[in-house]
């Protein structure tokens, strides 16, 4: 009994000496071979960057053509407002702008 325990003890003792040894040879991976899921971190976040990017582009040229389109009604307001043009030419002025030439 006293020399199954010992071969027991001896047996454990050598695995848990090859244990570092195993790790730094091969890594966290162990002795498995290449693995592409690595990939997947770097391209997630390369997915996430692209969609911001992409999302951002879209808005700022949305809001771009909105303000373009808007800042002459608002132009065209204002001299409304202040007299110096009236309402016939506001209207006349204000379709050519909105593109509902007839």
């Amino acid at each position: 009994m006293i020399d199954m325990l010992t071969d027991l003890a001896t047996t454990v003792t050598a695995a848990a000496s090859r244990l570092p040894a195993d790790l730094a040879a091969h890594g966290p991976w162990g002795a498995g071979g290449f693995s592409p899921w690595f990939l997947l971190f770097p391209l997630f976040w390369i997915l996430v960057i692209g969609l911001f990017i992409f999302f951002a582009r879209r808005t700022w040229r949305r809001n771009h053509e909105w303000a373009t389109a808007r800042g002459g009604e608002s132009v065209l307001r204002e001299r409304y407002a202040r007299g110096e043009i009236n309402e016939s030419e506001y209207n006349e002025r204000l379709q050519v702008l909105r593109g509902d030439q007839k």
